[in-house]
């Protein structure tokens, strides 16, 4: 991983007074992303505690991928949503005016699936690897 595209998603569980990884999967996610970054590079950090439909952090996650493709591939962050939402079967008839485009907020889980699956292989083309960043999690 280049720290140009390093976005980590790993779950942590609180033990006495520590949050410590759940897995060892986690953990070394955790060392790859560590080995990711440059010397001095700064690190924006978003906790957020699981609740059982675990959208919001999906959410999270979506949105940090959608501006790194935007980012890599030259369009504004509202470009590149609104491709990811056309791709994922979210967005009907014409973008620029009368169409039709479904927040992510209303999205099933199933649909935010989708969602993840479509930043998957949009990056994928463009040598992005967020396959990493979407670890299924029972």
């Amino acid at each position: 991983m280049s720290g140009k595209h390093n976005i980590l998603s790993v779950r942590r569980v609180k033990r006495g007074n520590q949050l410590v990884f759940k897995s060892q999967g986690d953990l070394a996610i955790y060392n790859e992303f560590m080995k990711g970054l440059e010397e001095g590079q700064e690190v924006d950090e978003f906790l957020e505690s699981i609740d059982s439909s675990g959208t919001k952090p999906q959410l999270a996650k979506i949105h940090a991928c959608i501006k790194e493709l935007a980012n890599e591939i030259g369009y504004t962050f509202e470009e590149m949503k609104k491709e990811i939402k056309r791709r994922s079967g979210l967005a009907i008839g014409d973008l620029t005016s009368d169409g039709y485009v479904k927040s992510f907020a209303d999205c099933s889980v199933q649909e935010l699936g989708g969602v993840i699956e479509t930043i998957i292989e949009v990056g994928e083309n463009v040598n992005i690897n967020f396959r990493g960043h979407f670890p299924l999690r029972s």
